[in-house]
């Protein structure tokens, strides 16, 4: 298990360039099983979730190849299905949450798919019932063995039908999104996900072939086609990591220039931290973040608190409320933080609480901030990841606090971050792997 130690107190200085989406790329990675012919993608991030995801779809039997750094191509035209059965396949799809998004493709081009609970972040619950009952509506049988933890789903054939998502699930629409591709007839796809990872999928599938109607928004009818084919597909930024970036420079009165963010895509996001009264300033398709001593959270109209909520697209993702809860630590003012969709997300704050920070946990989905306005520090102290939001959370609490603090775990961080103690380094932090 690896650790990070932190020296905080450094501003930072430079430029960055945000690595590419990790949620983009588990979904286009495994719609490369859609096809047996070559599809290249670009701007793969060198993480673990993602680098795990292309290990198992080598030993399924995908040819990989990997000629420069970024870019991957993918040739599904020899599947081992044989292999879908065995344990070493059943226990690495297990620890991997993003392999849920293979049943979808490998039930649409083969009819059978054995698929382990998934596992992934300790946040709570995660039901998978928005895939598997979408799915199901397909023409899908699934079987669930309670002593083995298994998912044994098969088709004759899929077949197009109009369904209505129970919730707008963004890998469960990715899921039945390419199930439906291959099956027979017209599927239309109600209260879908529509985040810009889900627009990639679908424009990725439509360079292959596709006949998707309503992309990026929540209405998507798909015409199925008997076979798809290649395409060349290049992977967003990652607005997870832009958000964090644009944390860090705030909590550590930096001045950062976040490079190539494809600002179109960002949604809420740079408005949301203005509500906490950060700057953040477009410059073209770069933000520049300018060193600020303090910064003060706004109130309603109304002059009540300030609530910053998750929601669906094109509401702010809940992956990012985890660094806006740390940001309004040092804050003027205070602030509700709402994370509706994962119960255990929010718990990590105790770690904030024993730094200084002045938080109260009202349940598992709320937290009040009271901003200290950087006239009380954070302390350092020595933590544990939970998860990898809370972890790069953390890692920004420790970067502003005096001190030095440790952080056990960081693998986690790894799993959503590509080489982030580096990167970050080069800019001024001081941060030491062991």
């Amino acid at each position: 298990m690896a650790s990070f130690v932190i020296e905080g107190g450094h501003r930072l200085s430079g430029e960055i360039i945000p690595q590419g989406a990790k949620n983009e790329a588990l979904q286009v990675i495994c719609a490369t099983l859609l096809t047996s012919e070559k599809v290249t993608i670009h701007n793969i991030p060198d993480i673990l979730d993602v680098n795990n995801l292309i290990v198992l779809l080598q030993e399924m039997g995908v040819k990989v190849d990997h000629p420069s750094p970024g870019t991957y191509s993918f040739q599904a035209d020899d599947i081992d299905l044989d292999y879908l059965q065995t344990e070493p396949f059943l226990k690495k799809s297990a620890s991997l949450r993003g392999s849920v998004m293979i049943v979808g493709p490998l039930i649409s081009r083969f009819g059978k798919v054995l698929v382990p609970k998934p596992g992934g972040d300790m946040i709570g619950r995660r039901r998978l019932d928005t895939h598997f009952i979408g799915i199901q509506k397909l023409g899908a049988t699934f079987d669930y063995s309670v002593e083995k933890q298994l998912y044994n789903v098969t088709a004759e054939k899929l077949k197009g039908t109009y369904m209505l998502l129970d919730e707008a699930s963004v890998t469960g629409t990715a899921n039945i999104l390419m199930a439906s591709v291959l099956a027979e007839g017209t599927t239309t796809i109600y209260n879908a996900a529509c985040e810009p990872y889900l627009q990639q999928l679908s424009k990725m599938l439509l360079k292959m072939g596709a006949k998707i109607k309503g992309v990026s928004s929540n209405l998507l009818e798909i015409e199925g086609v008997s076979e798809l084919k290649g395409c060349e597909h290049t992977i967003l930024p990652d607005m997870i990591e832009i958000g964090s970036f644009i944390g860090m420079a705030a909590m550590t009165s930096s001045e950062l220039l976040i490079k190539d963010v494809s600002f179109n895509n960002l949604g809420i996001i740079p408005d949301a931290f203005r509500r906490l009264g950060i700057t953040v300033n477009q410059q073209g398709d770069d933000i520049y973040i300018p060193a600020q001593e303090s910064y003060a959270i706004e109130t309603f109209i109304d002059g009540s608190i300030m609530t910053i909520a998750d929601a669906p697209w094109p509401g702010l993702t809940p992956d990012l409320l985890s660094v806006f809860l740390v940001v309004a630590t040092q804050a003027q003012g205070s602030v509700l933080i709402h994370q509706k969709m994962f119960e255990s997300r929010l718990f990590f704050v105790d770690k904030l609480i024993d730094m200084g920070a002045q938080i109260i946990l009202c349940d598992p989905h709320r937290a009040t901030v009271i901003g200290s306005g950087k006239r009380y520090p954070l302390r350092a102290a020595v933590m544990t990841s939970p998860d990898i939001r809370a972890g790069i959370a953390l890692l920004i609490a420790a970067m502003s606090a005096e001190g030095t603090s440790k952080i056990h775990n960081v693998e986690q961080i790894d799993r959503g971050y590509q080489d982030i103690d580096k990167r970050l380094n080069a800019l001024g932090a001081r941060i030491t792997r062991i």
